[in-house]
């Protein structure tokens, strides 16, 4: 009989656990690569991605973490900028968008597809009231925006971004009481982390000087050339 009532105790816990696993939310927003064909033009030194998935493989790793932080069942939603992966896609000749989307199937994750800056607004909102425990932004960046778009259709320049000043717009009711949130991208704790505690609430650890992905390579997440601020 009491075998019987702990194993009932011990579902129950479990059935509990998984449900308090699917009401905290994770968010990653990842932005996209530039075109080889731009970055060719630059000098070394000064080239960007000439691994198409920098931002996807450390997306990835990010929801290893989360996996092991929260739970096998925390719920992960990964709002990737679909236009750059279509472009690479096409320069290299390769289907990225699928295999993004078969990354996402088989990690057990929410993937949604975005154009534009406020379109990836409207996805982070869509989030319920006091759900959000961790916020990740994997992609290229200066102190003031987060590029979603950089050097895929005009070298050196972004055609889809979040500013500092839209931040606003972002539903601050949406975050855990102690949510984590970071930028690995460059130069977002020069500025942008202190726009987003003003409009959130919540502190953003960014980058003081020049991330760096290549890192990846040994599994591990990005560096940092200077030092995380909050």
């Amino acid at each position: 009989m009491r075998t019987g009532i702990l194993c009932l105790l011990m579902l129950a816990c479990s059935g509990l656990s998984g449900l308090l696993a699917a009401e905290k939310k994770h968010i990653i927003l990842c932005g996209g690569p530039a075109l080889r064909k731009w970055e060719d033009l630059r000098v070394e030194r000064d080239q960007h991605d000439r691994w198409w998935a920098n931002f996807i493989r450390a997306s990835t790793l990010r929801m290893v973490e989360l996996r092991r932080a929260y739970g096998p069942d925390a719920a992960i939603t990964w709002i990737v900028y679909r236009p750059g992966y279509v472009k690479r896609g096409r320069e290299d000749g390769k289907p990225y968008t699928t295999w993004i989307s078969e990354l996402a199937a088989k990690r057990k994750v929410t993937l949604i597809w975005v154009s534009t800056g406020p379109q990836s607004i409207s996805a982070i909102n869509r989030h319920p009231s006091k759900s959000v425990v961790t916020f990740d932004f994997f992609g290229h960046s200066n102190k003031h925006c987060f590029l979603l778009d950089y050097s895929a259709e005009i070298i050196g320049s972004s055609k889809a971004w979040i500013h500092e000043n839209d931040l606003i717009r972002i539903r601050r009711g949406i975050f855990a009481r102690n949510a984590y949130c970071k930028s690995w991208g460059c130069h977002t704790g020069e500025s942008m982390s202190a726009l987003w505690k003003r409009a959130t609430g919540h502190v953003m650890i960014g980058a003081k000087g020049k991330t760096d992905y290549r890192a990846l390579s040994h599994g591990k997440m990005p560096t940092v050339s200077g030092s995380w601020v909050r």
